[in-house]
């Protein structure tokens, strides 16, 4: 069972990945606007388990009421492409977040709730402090032979964005649960 953390984006940044979703849904190339499950939403991951954040959930809600996420929200930048994977002739294309230094502190804050709380929590090395590519996934299983195509439907600009909501995601049974 696959649980994260993972941080909502404001309103407009979300907007805006969302149009990046349905630039290449519109040119039949994967998308991740083809998930139709309801919590599908743009989100920056900053924790990923295979064995379970159940035990941290008080801990974790408790660091994301310190931040103040619903009222004022962390800043961030959503940033260019950045492309992942490749394996099999495959890649993930996402939009790299440009974090502010209060993000990095939340996102450590968010690892060691984790460490105290969930300690036998096997947490994926691509998330921890110092390891962590910040980022919003835009598609999943691009082609090798089309990323030129899906690069140059994207907007390149850098967008100014806020984290306003935390969620828990647990991928077994596919429910949310708010943090923040």
């Amino acid at each position: 069972m696959v649980q994260s953390v993972e941080l909502l984006l404001d309103p407009a940044a979300e907007d805006r990945v969302r149009a990046d979703w349905d630039a290449l849904a519109a040119v039949d190339l994967p998308s991740l606007a083809s998930n139709a499950h309801e919590s599908n939403r743009p989100h920056v991951t900053v924790a990923v388990a295979e064995t379970g954040l159940t035990p941290a959930l008080d801990g974790l809600q408790a660091v994301f009421r310190g931040w103040e996420l619903a009222t004022e929200g962390l800043a961030g930048i959503v940033g260019g492409p950045v492309l992942f994977g490749g394996q099999r002739g495959r890649w993930v294309l996402a939009r790299q977040i440009v974090p502010s230094r209060p993000l990095l502190t939340m996102h450590s804050a968010v690892h060691r709730m984790i460490a105290l709380e969930a300690p036998g929590a096997e947490v994926v090395d691509q998330t921890v402090p110092d390891g962590w590519t910040a980022h919003v996934t835009i598609a999943r299983r691009i082609p090798a032979g089309r990323l030129a195509e899906a690069l140059g439907l994207l907007d390149p600009d850098p967008l100014p964005c806020r984290f306003v909501a935390a969620r828990l995601w647990d991928g077994g049974a596919r429910t949310v649960t708010p943090l923040a």
